[in-house]
């Protein structure tokens, strides 16, 4: 429902190079439809134009047949005319750009996709594993997704209550590399969208902003007592590792990296 209402108030004006992903063929031609009337858009045609490119490839189509229409729509184009100014239209012929690879793949469309998409795409791509892509690639996929792996042998990998059986109970999609007698299983899970806080900046007059000063001042001594480490101020929720600390022995030898795949 929240989805829809957000389509619904989505137009021309507020796209940008990530919400466009959000949009189909039909909402394309419906916003320029909208837009044509505007003196802004009319203005900044060109700048849209380039947005709406960055998600759709669009041909421009000389010739309005029913065969050439018939021959881009068998090919996934959705045709319409699009008013460029009030004097000219033109015959459009638009379609998705297809996310089928991991080059494919960028900061702005990355959160546009499911698990299930991203497994789909790294299957279709993979070899090596999750070190066969390149760091660039990885960051842009960390960017959208929450991402862990685990090397273990074949028939230890779906052991009852192991890491898989966990995380796919949390809600990760899978996919399993073979490695030889191992299998390496790289999960991911869409991570939640967060809302970045807004700074708001009140006036004060010049005595509350004295005072504001004093009472945030910290002494180099104060400073050194704060940089010391306190071990026993350390618990489960301000210390974080990038490791998953499992207590099975043979998932624990899944991650040596020494470890020859084809012994």
């Amino acid at each position: 429902m929240k989805e829809a209402a957000s389509k619904q108030a989505l137009s021309i004006k507020n796209l940008n190079k990530s919400s466009i992903w959000d949009v189909q063929e039909n909402d394309v031609y419906r916003m320029l439809s909208s837009g044509s009337k505007d003196a802004e858009v009319k203005d900044n045609l060109r700048h849209y134009v380039d947005i709406i490119r960055s998600a759709f490839t669009i041909e421009e189509l000389k010739e309005d047949t029913p065969a050439i229409r018939k021959s881009y729509e068998k090919q996934g184009y959705k045709v319409g005319q699009v008013s460029l100014d009030e004097s000219t239209k033109v015959l459009w012929a638009i379609r998705k750009r297809p996310i089928m690879r991991v080059t494919d793949l960028t900061y702005e469309n990355i959160r546009h996709i499911t698990a299930s998409k991203l497994v789909e795409v790294l299957e279709r791509n993979f070899g090596g594993g999750w070190d066969s892509l390149s760091q660039s690639i990885q960051d842009i996929i960390e960017s959208g997704f929450d991402i862990s792996t685990t090397t273990l042998p074949k028939d230890r990998l779906h052991k009852k209550g192991g890491m898989y059986e966990k995380k796919i109970a949390d809600g990760y999609e899978v996919l399993e590399v073979p490695k030889g007698t191992w299998v390496e299983a790289i999960f991911a899970k869409l991570k939640p969208e967060t809302i970045k806080p807004r700074m708001k900046f009140d006036s004060i007059d010049e005595d509350e902003e004295d005072a504001e000063i004093e009472d945030n001042y910290v002494s180099h001594d104060e400073e050194d007592e704060m940089d010391e480490f306190n071990e026993d101020e350390m618990n489960e929720d301000n210390y974080r590792t990038t490791f998953e600390i499992e207590t099975d022995p043979d998932e624990e030898a899944g991650e040596l990296s020494d470890f020859s795949v084809d012994e």
